[in-house]
């Protein structure tokens, strides 16, 4: 773990492992996927955010915002193509919302799909995406672009292996602060042609990928609170072996007392509110606002409570041997993607 965040690497076999395991795709029915509870997909994503953000959020693009996406709003056929290889970890995903000029108002984004020039049946797609997961070893695209015709969001399933040359580029995006074991690219289209039956049929303007984003977003809820118990787990050991002033283990000062039991407390409230949360979005009373609400408190306060964890390291937090700096860098990126918690916070408190 070390080495994969010191040296920005990521190897997808990483993935194929978690598809062995049944872990991508999981609350999906059929199509080689377990078809778990919500709550039984958190708990996944809880443990593996515990070795690291970066793991869970490759897991989540895959499962959560690829696959989620073709099983909600794809036809048969494009359920039957790509699910099951994807459940295996043998195809990967990626998903292309987000633009340069476009973060949190994904509303006004500039990529464009036109009726191709020379190809029948087939659309033209350009522009650009950026902090796309995945997208430098993505094997197929879900990107979302605006159709000329009508001006609609719609999202199209790109195959890297039919973009001819020079239509396709998926450059990595170096030099992170955090997340530096999962892998982040662009994706770079100029007239891409996509045959018209990889338009997912069911659902046109930000509804798709909302609802995407709302599942990955739950998972962002149960992952957050498993790095803070890494954290809390860490800092606790380190406070027991950790002797000054009189070779007292500085676990016995209530300063240090008071920082384990602020997270603790945070981490037991945050693991109860996803659980009701999943819950109700097995029986389809699972209100937006609810994940949003999660979403942005869970990642809030494991944040906050791992910064108050890395005060009790000293000058030993940074060095990365102890984990709770890449921790609290990883933290950080997690409460600004899939929606920055001031947005939450608006789309949870205004009235309607």
């Amino acid at each position: 773990m070390t080495d994969a965040y010191r040296n920005e690497e990521y190897d997808r076999q990483i993935l194929q492992e978690m598809g062995e395991l049944g872990l991508l795709g999981a609350t999906i029915k059929g199509y080689d996927c377990a078809g778990v509870s919500s709550v039984a997909s958190g708990l996944i994503t809880r443990a593996v955010e515990r070795v690291d953000s970066g793991y869970r959020s490759g897991m989540s693009v895959q499962s959560s915002l690829a696959m989620g996406g073709i099983e909600e709003f794809g036809t048969e056929e494009q359920k039957e193509k790509f699910l099951p290889g994807m459940a295996r970890g043998k195809i990967l995903g990626c998903f292309g919302l987000t633009e340069p000029n476009h973060g949190s108002d994904p509303g006004s984004l500039e990529s464009v799909a036109k009726p191709h020039p020379s190809k029948e049946g087939y659309y033209s797609l350009s522009g650009s995406k950026t902090w796309i997961t995945n997208s430098p070893i993505a094997d197929v695209m879900l990107v979302w672009a605006k159709l000329q015709e009508t001006g609609k969001i719609r999202g199209f399933l790109v195959e890297r292996e039919k973009c001819p040359p020079g239509t396709l580029e998926t450059p990595k995006l170096s030099h992170k602060n955090g997340l530096r074991a999962s892998i982040t690219g662009m994706i770079q289209m100029d007239e891409v042609p996509v045959a018209r039956e990889m338009m997912l049929p069911n659902v046109e303007g930000l509804r798709g990928p909302f609802s995407c984003l709302n599942s990955a977003r739950y998972g962002i809820a149960w992952g957050t609170i498993g790095a803070l118990e890494d954290c809390i787990a860490r800092s606790r050991q380190y406070a027991l072996e950790r002797k000054q002033f009189k070779n007292n283990p500085i676990a016995k000062y209530q300063l240090v007392q008071k920082k384990l039991s602020d997270a603790t407390t945070d981490a037991a409230y945050g693991i109860l509110a996803a659980y009701q949360v999943g819950r109700l979005k097995d029986e389809g009373k699972a209100a937006p606002e609810m994940i949003s609400m999660i979403k942005r408190q869970n990642c809030d306060r494991a944040l906050v409570n791992a910064r108050h964890l890395q005060e009790i390291f000293g000058g030993n937090a940074v060095s990365d041997e102890y984990h709770i700096g890449r921790h609290v860098a990883n933290l950080f990126v997690t409460q600004t993607y899939e929606g920055q918690s001031d947005i939450h916070g608006k789309c949870d408190f205004i009235p309607r």
